[in-house]
């Protein structure tokens, strides 16, 4: 049995490993899987993937999972939070299928090193469009056994003459000016979540910066690639559940409706799109949800993490104990 080096991680309780030689176009990246194993003997694990301008540091998503009897594993993507080094552009890509790498080279440690025998993917926002397309045709799709979409990004949040006239224009571009700048993400989403501004949440502002990092034609081009996937329809052949907030708004500063809507993504994009991710959908809305829904106020937080609970009842049943 190969056996992974685990270290101490930046949060107390958790251990993290250096996943290296990770094919790219600019040499071999790396990426960092994150764990705190369950105190129950199971076979059973998450694997959780970030979002854009994200990296893993919810610790309460971990409590949940590991008090439901399941390992928890998060991935920080390459160019991302532990994984970023100074010498790299931030969370860039010029296609996704780089990140189907990463996810690809962590599931194989965990079932080889690990010895997961059930999993479930839990991917949020651009992390839940890699966990989707990796659930559908990841090298090694068919061990892959649940999957759970917190807001997953499956489509551009434009308008409609936007998406039909500028979008692909602006990808074309991607192709041949890759590191044209576009606009930036809007600061009001982050000053909703960390603790020294309107939320409750902290994190490292050099790995998730308030204002966001700077978003290029190559990522955005990526990123239209993957959604053309989605919109053509997955073939997921595992239960998935998405989760959103019910609503969503535009602020351009922040005011109190950010505090209880999804303030990145518009949420009529998941609800049209999520049915066709597989055969076995469920799709739930989380009123006065975040965009990231587990980082809600306590009520609608409460509400997601039972609409996950309530899902994985149906899954496994009652039974906390390991596999057979």
């Amino acid at each position: 049995m190969t056996q992974t080096p685990w270290a101490p991680d930046v949060l107390a309780g958790f251990e993290q490993s250096t996943l290296g030689g990770l094919p790219s176009p600019d040499g071999p990246l790396d990426c960092v899987l994150v764990r705190r194993r369950a105190l129950v003997q199971t076979r059973r694990a998450v694997l959780y993937v970030h979002g854009y301008v994200d990296y893993f540091y919810q610790t309460h998503l971990a409590d949940f999972y590991n008090n439901a009897g399941l390992h928890f594993y998060a991935l920080d993507l390459r160019r991302h939070g532990r994984a970023l080094t100074p010498d790299q552009l931030p969370n860039y890509t010029r296609d996704v299928d780089e990140f189907l790498q990463d996810l690809d080279c962590a599931v194989r440690v965990l079932r080889a090193s690990e010895e997961v025998t059930w999993l479930l993917l839990n991917g949020h926002s651009t992390g839940g469009l890699v966990a989707a397309l990796y659930a559908h045709r990841g090298a090694q799709y068919q061990v892959v056994n649940a999957v759970f979409l917190n807001s997953p990004f499956l489509d551009m949040n434009l308008p409609r003459w936007q998406q039909s006239l500028l979008e692909p224009l602006v990808a074309l571009c991607g192709r041949w000016f890759p590191r044209l700048r576009l606009p930036g993400l809007s600061p009001v989403y982050g000053q909703c979540l960390h603790a020294e501004h309107r939320g409750q949440w902290h994190f490292n502002v050099v790995w998730k910066p308030i204002d966001g990092f700077p978003v290029f034609a190559g990522w955005f081009r990526a990123i239209h690639r993957a959604h053309a996937e989605v919109a053509r329809g997955l073939d997921i052949r595992c239960p998935v559940l998405v989760l959103h907030a019910q609503h969503s708004t535009w602020p351009k500063q922040w005011s109190q409706e950010a505090m209880c809507t999804d303030t990145v993504l518009n949420v009529a994009d998941m609800a049209r799109l999520a049915p066709g991710l597989g055969t076995s959908v469920t799709v739930v809305a989380i009123p006065d949800g975040l965009h990231d829904v587990v980082l809600s106020a306590p009520e609608p937080q409460r509400r997601a993490f039972e609409a996950v609970q309530s899902w994985l009842d149906t899954l496994l049943g009652s039974e906390r104990q390991a596999l057979p």
